[in-house]
């Protein structure tokens, strides 16, 4: 399922974690803290795990949205929404 994987890390340390195990998960980088990815439900669940291990629950966020295809074909975007050039052409095809 598409998803959508957003966070707000106040530590460098702890994001940069973030990202490294959201790419390994597949997620494309489409703003700083924004990530989109075709990734399954075990995938999704294990990375929303990791984070909450290594956040700080009292500064930190981390926002997971599920979108179904026919949901994020629906989506709109205005201005430079993204940056085309970090996403991958499988998600670019979803985008366009």
């Amino acid at each position: 399922m598409l998803t959508w994987f957003i966070y707000d890390v106040t530590s460098n340390k702890v994001r940069n974690k973030i990202i490294k195990d959201a790419k390994g998960y597949g997620f494309y980088r489409v703003q700083k803290s924004v990530f989109l990815g075709e990734a399954d439900k075990s995938d999704v669940d294990a990375l929303k795990e990791y984070c909450s291990e290594i956040i700080d629950h009292s500064t930190d966020s981390v926002y997971v949205f599920p979108v179904c295809e026919e949901c994020f074909s629906k989506a709109r975007f205005v201005g430079q929404a993204f940056n085309k050039e970090l996403v991958c052409d499988e998600l670019k095809s979803f985008i366009i």
